[in-house]
């Protein structure tokens, strides 16, 4: 079919297929923002999943299901290693912005945004050359003696509770939304627990919404032992029957187009229900059909071309980040699961490689550092990117 007017293509379509089957989160979420609003108690919501579950493309539409209700709201990634002052100072200059334009005090706008340059320029190291300065683009002086301690505790608390009561004041709430929360660093981390604590106890009108790899709720409590009653934890997993068809047929209704359930039944086998596969199979499917409605046999020929796409832009842009030593851990948890994708013992891999189990640990540390792996339970690991087992295992064919 037209490829041109392929709806599984990156960005087509009104509500991508990663959506399809999430109305119990976009639900719920609904209510956060109702009750915060109206100054209730509410936690702030975490989502933890394997890669390709759909978590970004969900953060996103929690945003704009904020926006679209008055709300300031500023969405950044975490990166490992980089310092979340830079990162979360652009997501809340974003989320006054939306908020000015209700605001009928201009000074109340402005002395926020004082507050908020104040952190900002905090980023710089102290003794930086100009060159290496960062300016935060934002057009009123900086306050003084408001979130420009340099401790990013206090300085957190101060500003969130300014932004907070900017909202506030126009009958509304500002939601922080942060991807690959794992990345945080430990000190950020452990700043923003107690922000979230702190403008609970409140009740200011403010709500943080974090998605990350399973691993980011132990994350969360090793940096403060009462993050588990500061956040609602939602498991974002892969699609059932139902929801994975409803993620193809619906796109494919759009164009006016058909699939038989043959070939539904063919996706949903090749993809295993995972958004992300479900978009790349779909893709390749329906540029593989040569009229409509799509069949099986497309679906068929269609598999290796989507297989390669994966294999290079999902699959293998991960491998290629580990080193020599991590990638004999990385095939040696492949081999010893059979490609399934379960958990591997740690002390079982050891002794499958003939190693000492202290000879591993660093690799086994910078594999979950580089987000390709988890520890799934106490002494056990397991890959955090569906059917990454079973490509690796496919390399030797």
């Amino acid at each position: 079919m037209d490829p041109v007017r392929n709806p599984f293509a990156p960005g087509a379509g009104q509500r991508p297929p990663e959506l399809a089957g999430r109305d119990r989160e976009l639900d719920a979420f609904d209510v956060v923002l109702e009750r915060v609003a109206r100054g209730r108690p509410e936690r702030s919501l975490v989502l933890t999943g394997l890669r390709g579950v759909g978590k970004t493309v969900l953060l996103g539409e929690l945003r704009s299901m904020a926006v679209r209700r008055g709300w300031g709201a500023g969405k950044i990634e975490a990166r490992p290693e980089a310092d979340l002052r830079r990162p979360l100072s652009a997501a809340l200059h974003r989320a006054i912005r939306d908020l000015a334009v209700q605001h009928r005090a201009p000074e109340r706008v402005e002395a926020v945004l004082g507050v908020l340059k104040a952190f900002a320029l905090r980023a710089t190291p102290a003794g930086a050359k100009l060159r290496e300065r960062w300016q935060p683009g934002i057009d009123v002086p900086a306050s003084q003696g408001r979130a420009d301690s340099g401790d990013i505790e206090i300085d957190l608390v101060e500003l969130l509770t300014d932004v907070a009561e900017l909202a506030q004041d126009v009958g509304t709430g500002v939601a922080v939304l942060i991807d690959e929360l794992q990345d945080v660093g430990p000190e950020d981390v452990s700043a923003l627990c107690a922000a979230c604590h702190e403008l609970s106890q409140s009740g200011a009108p403010l709500v943080v919404v974090g998605a990350g790899l399973p691993h980011l709720p132990a994350v969360l409590s090793a940096s403060k032992s009462y993050s588990e009653r500061l956040f609602r934890y939602v498991r974002i997993d892969r699609l059932d029957r139902a929801d994975a068809d409803l993620a193809v047929l619906a796109p494919v209704a759009r164009e006016n187009a058909g699939i038989t359930p043959g070939a539904l039944a063919a996706l949903f086998e090749a993809s295993g229900g995972y958004p992300y596969f479900i978009q790349a199979y779909g893709k390749a499917a329906w540029d593989a059909a040569p009229a409509d409605p799509i069949t099986e046999e497309d679906v068929a020929v269609a598999a290796p071309e989507a297989e390669s796409e994966l294999a290079v832009g999902f699959f293998g842009s991960r491998y290629e980040r580990a080193t020599p030593s991590e990638r004999e851990y990385l095939r040696a948890m492949a081999e010893m699961t059979e490609g399934k994708g379960d958990s591997a013992g740690t002390s079982d891999i050891a002794v499958y490689l003939g190693r000492k189990p202290s000879s591993l640990s660093p690799a086994r540390d910078s594999l979950i550092k580089k987000g390709l792996i988890y520890s799934a339970e106490r002494g056990r690991i397991a890959f955090t990117v569906p059917h990454f087992g079973r490509y690796l295992l496919g390399m030797d064919e």
